[in-house]
């Protein structure tokens, strides 16, 4: 009898055992695939802020967004049997980037989109205005001795106690300092500002050229754009997105606040769209995704780039959504159309 219990217990934990080691490899374990799936249709109004804006916006204008999960195998098996859902080899995604680099890379075509949409809404509108560099922005980190001093997503705000405001402007200050020197630099990390000591790197742009002193991270400047007049400044709260493709959409919302009358005309507004400062419309990835994600939020009209018309109409098609889908090349066709559009009882 005992034998008997001893040989049922062990026999219990390999069962156990093997549940776990299952559960693990379906939930825990990743797989080298990101699944790409219909993300959300947003509100940009709680996004912006416009001083002395005109307030009148009965209907709305969203932002659509894909969701992107880099997928363990229950996720894989899901996105299988979801017709909504495509699987890609993550290395597709991130090219020669990590998984960090890649993060910061989107974020920071956020805030160029964020500034692009207030200089081409504030030419639309007819507000003066000028730019200037915010802060620098860190890419990546490719050389050893900055790692752990600064990471990709940080904003470098000064070096040496002052603000630079390209990388050409940084290069010059840390000219007269040699490689293994160190230098405070202020920076602002997941929101929060801090002070890192940062021991200078050789740097080497190209064959031929002498070596210099850097930070050892790759950087771009980000721009602010600012009205020239007092009391028509436009910002951004967090939008815990990335990526460029809101740039359309924002623009239409500041411009409506910046003008005279509701230019949403009372309709659910969604769409997608680079925007450039002379308000150029560029075409983005996944607009079958945003398709779904606006229809699923009851999207009345949905503004597509003119070259990602045709992909965005099968999908509409394909799913049946009663969207009206208006391709559009620039700003400025997107306002006309709305402005044509019957008030909406």
């Amino acid at each position: 009898m005992m034998k008997f219990r001893h040989r049922t217990g062990m026999r219990a934990a390999a069962y156990l055992f093997a549940l776990i080691v299952v559960v693990y490899a379906f939930v825990f374990m990743g797989t080298p695939y990101v699944v790409y799936q219909p993300g959300d249709a947003s509100e940009v109004a709680p996004m912006i802020r416009v001083e002395n804006e005109d307030k009148a916006e009965e209907g709305t204008f969203m932002m659509t967004t894909v969701s992107a999960s880099y997928a363990n195998v229950a996720l894989l098996l899901y996105s299988a049997l979801n017709p909504n859902a495509e699987i890609d080899r993550k290395a597709e995604r991130l090219g020669n980037q990590t998984e960090e680099e890649y993060a910061a890379t989107q974020v920071y075509y956020m805030s160029s989109s964020q500034s692009n949409a207030v200089e081409a809404a504030y030419k639309a509108a007819g507000v003066p205005y000028h730019d200037e560099t915010e802060y620098l922005f860190v890419f990546s980190v490719p050389a050893g001795d900055g790692r752990g001093q600064l990471k990709p997503g940080d904003k470098i705000l000064s070096v040496a106690g002052q603000h630079v405001t390209d990388p050409e402007a940084l290069s010059k200050l840390l000219s007269s300092r040699k490689v293994g020197d160190r230098v405070t630099v202020a920076l602002e990390r997941d929101g929060k500002k801090l002070q890192e000591d940062v021991t200078l790197v050789e740097i080497k742009d190209s064959e031929g050229k002498a070596a210099r002193p850097g930070l050892g991270v790759v950087i771009g400047a980000v721009q602010k754009v600012e009205a020239s007049e007092a009391g028509r400044t436009v910002s951004f709260t967090d939008t815990n997105v990335g990526g460029p493709s809101a740039g359309l959409m924002f623009t239409m919302e500041i411009y409506n606040r910046l003008t005279q009358g509701d230019l949403t005309r009372g309709y659910r507004v969604a769409g997608t769209g680079t925007i450039d400062p002379g308000g150029e419309v560029g075409p983005i990835g996944g607009v079958q995704f945003k398709i779904v994600a606006a229809d699923r939020k009851g999207a009345e009209i949905f503004f597509v780039p003119l070259k990602n018309y045709e992909a965005a109409k099968a999908k509409a098609d394909k799913i049946g959504t009663r969207m009206k889908l208006v391709p559009v090349s620039t700003l400025n066709e997107a306002i006309q159309y709305m402005k044509k559009l019957p008030v909406k009882p």
